[in-house]
């Protein structure tokens, strides 16, 4: 989910996020599964029909069908990932349709046939009411090309804010550059950006041309850190990773879930420091704004990692800075640098008084 409706795939109501066309076969012709949804694999059938008449089947239940989830008729429980749930029969005929429609020339035989088969779909949930206000709520997209066509999807339908969380350090000049097009497209429609970064991205020439391309259209702030990946378009709709490596996220687009991440975001941008200031200065000689930040966590227990990942930095940047701070405060173990890290008061918000002062009672020498 990098830059602003990241990702160049299509979204035209024919093909489905895997670029295949309603019928299940690719784009350049080649067929993926012998069948469409309309006429399931036996197998497929037996899970489908499963899924529908108890509302969810296990995960490794269509282990063997995977066809079930590369035509989108089963996806992701978002409460329990280990679950697939079956996609409503009507959104079925719905998709169904649009293919059929698409290629009518060739296929106007075959909709009566895709309307049979979602019917017949229909009748064997019989009276039980499916939960469709939850299921547009939040949905879970599996797969980086889904990601990619719901928020381009987004984007295009975006006509006032937009509103990310970039974490992590530097920006690769690569990912600015994949969402600059539509950005700017944005900027031309009237679209405004504020974008939330780690300290560590000022570090990085692309994040500054990007800036300047986008003129008074968007705006940037950094703090030390910031939360996991967030982009919010019109306050309407929201994305958040649902896994670590990020190939999977959640679509929210709950009024009261939307509410709660804007309020988390304009918390974080009014404690942020836009890109175009200098970062304050610690009041302490000889300890830079990233070793303040360092040595806060370090007193909260973080190990070096942990740290690093939260800074955006990489472990062997994020040693060298507590050497340099170690050596600073006149510390020769991490235990005595815990120590040191207190007595300088850095281990939280700047203490009132002489920074100096405090600094040199932390590194002289102990009389004991």
């Amino acid at each position: 989910m990098a830059g602003h409706g990241a990702g160049a795939y299509p979204h035209d109501g024919v093909r489905d996020g895997n670029g295949r066309d309603g019928n299940g076969r690719d784009v350049d012709g080649r067929n993926a599964h012998p069948h469409g949804a309309d006429r399931l694999c036996e197998a497929g059938d037996r899970v489908y029909s499963r899924a529908v008449r108890r509302g969810r089947v296990p995960r490794e239940d269509a282990e063997t069908v995977p066809c079930l989830v590369d035509l989108a008729l089963l996806h992701p429980d978002p409460d329990d990932m280990g679950w697939l749930v079956p996609t409503s029969p009507q959104e079925v005929m719905t998709r169904l349709l649009r293919g059929v429609h698409a290629e009518v020339s060739a296929s106007q035989a075959r909709v009566g046939a895709a309307v049979a088969a979602v019917e017949w779909y229909a009748g064997l949930g019989g009276d039980r009411v499916q939960p469709a206000a939850e299921s547009t709520a939040i949905r879970v997209l599996d797969g980086l090309s889904r990601i990619r066509a719901a928020m381009d999807q987004a984007t295009e339908a975006c006509t006032a804010e937009v509103l990310t969380v970039q974490p992590g350090g530097i920006r690769r000049e690569d990912e600015l550059r994949e969402g600059l097009h539509r950005a700017l497209e944005m900027r031309r429609r009237g679209v405004r950006m504020r974008d939330l970064y780690t300290h560590v991205a000022r570090h990085g020439q692309g994040l500054h041309t990007y800036m300047e391309l986008m003129g008074d259209a968007a705006e940037a702030r950094t703090l030390d850190e910031v939360v996991e990946r967030l982009i919010v378009f019109d306050r309407t709709v929201a994305f958040i990773p649902a896994n670590a490596d990020r190939t999977m996220a959640l679509e929210i687009r709950h009024p009261a879930l939307i509410e709660y991440l804007v309020t988390v975001f304009e918390r974080l941008w009014r404690l942020g420091i836009p890109l175009a200031a200098a970062l304050p200065s610690t009041g302490i000689e000889g300890i830079t704004h990233r070793e303040r930040s360092i040595a806060a966590l370090l007193a909260e227990g973080h190990q070096d990692a942990v740290v690093a990942e939260r800074l955006g930095i990489s472990v062997r940047t994020c040693r060298a800075h507590i050497a340099r701070l170690s050596e600073t405060l006149g510390a020769a173990s991490r235990t005595q640098l815990g120590v040191r890290i207190a007595q300088a008061g850095l281990d939280g918000p700047p203490r009132s008084g002489p920074a100096g002062d405090v600094l040199r009672a932390a590194s002289a020498p102990s009389s004991r």
